[in-house]
């Protein structure tokens, strides 16, 4: 799989560990439910690595911190197509870990990468306002260049398939979907799951100008099809910014991307960690997902 990320190729030091030095990396990602998050009563769904393989990796960003990232495919030689999984606000945690997973069971290789580490793993942390605080330090070019260095590094891989990508993520995942669509035109398909499409009403200039760029400027330059999944009672993202999106992208003729909205379902309804989980909703966004996938990368 070739992928011309970086115009001066891969540097020998980008790769620096070998696979006997893997399986002691799992200490860098922390090993649970994100603490701030997970519910009393949830039954979280949990998938197992039988015909797997799983590790976790680290491989060089633009700016040379050895990034971090999990990693689950299917236990065979491959190539598989190749699909990143964008954390929320939480990072890398086992939520995020059964994505891939659920991925990999489907023939995909899965790969997250935890943008948040370079600061603090929030995923044991239980102070929100920390925990925003290391999300606001992930800006719009490192998580860009975080992108581009998975994307390399996937290339590098003999298990990895030539051709596209895709990528999903949720809530703050979901609006890098987005933008990572309208930037590399190496993905070829993306799942976004109720990422901010706009800023809001009450956003203050600060607010409006960290936010960019946002997903509703970006219609024009979407490189490839993006499927938005979103909660008709999602108190952060009011239906008004979705229908601002679907405008915009009707307007730029990107009649292969669309919105599907789940009239009851709210913020993180495909969390199943979360009191917001809605089993209906999450499951037929995710046959939605990987029909998506499906179509784009494994044809």
């Amino acid at each position: 799989m070739t992928v011309p990320i970086r115009p001066e190729g891969q540097a020998a030091d980008d790769v620096k560990l070998s696979r006997r030095t893997l399986g002691a990396l799992g200490g860098l990602l922390f090993s649970g439910y994100a603490v701030a998050a997970l519910a009393r009563e949830a039954k979280p769904i949990t998938t197992d690595t039988a015909g797997l393989t799983t590790e976790t990796v680290t491989y060089a960003a633009s700016d040379g911190f050895d990034l971090p990232a999990y990693v689950a495919r299917p236990d065979e030689a491959g190539p598989f197509p190749v699909v990143i999984v964008v954390s929320e606000i939480f990072g890398v945690h086992d939520y995020i870990r059964d994505v891939c997973r659920r991925l990999a069971k489907q023939g995909y290789a899965a790969i997250a990468p935890a943008f948040f580490n370079r600061v603090e793993d929030p995923a044991p942390l239980s102070d929100m306002k920390r925990i925003m605080e290391i999300v606001g330090a992930a800006g719009y070019e490192q998580v860009m260049g975080d992108l581009s260095a998975t994307m390399e590094w996937a290339s590098q891989q003999s298990w990895a398939r030539d051709g596209k990508v895709g990528i999903t993520g949720f809530c703050w995942g979901g609006k890098v979907v987005w933008q990572a669509a309208a930037r590399f035109a190496v993905i070829g398909a993306g799942v976004a799951w109720y990422g901010r499409l706009a800023p809001g009403a009450d956003a203050t200039p600060v607010q409006v100008s960290a936010g960019q760029p946002w997903p509703v400027d970006l219609a024009d330059d979407l490189k490839a099809p993006v499927l938005g999944l979103y909660g008709g009672q999602d108190q952060g993202i009011p239906l008004a910014s979705v229908e601002r999106m679907r405008q915009a992208l009707a307007r730029a003729g990107q009649t292969d991307s669309r919105i599907v909205v789940y009239p009851d379902a709210p913020h993180g309804f495909h969390a199943d960690y979360r009191a917001s989980y809605v089993e209906a909703d999450a499951k037929d966004g995710w046959s939605k997902l990987l029909a998506t996938f499906d179509k784009a990368l494994k044809n």
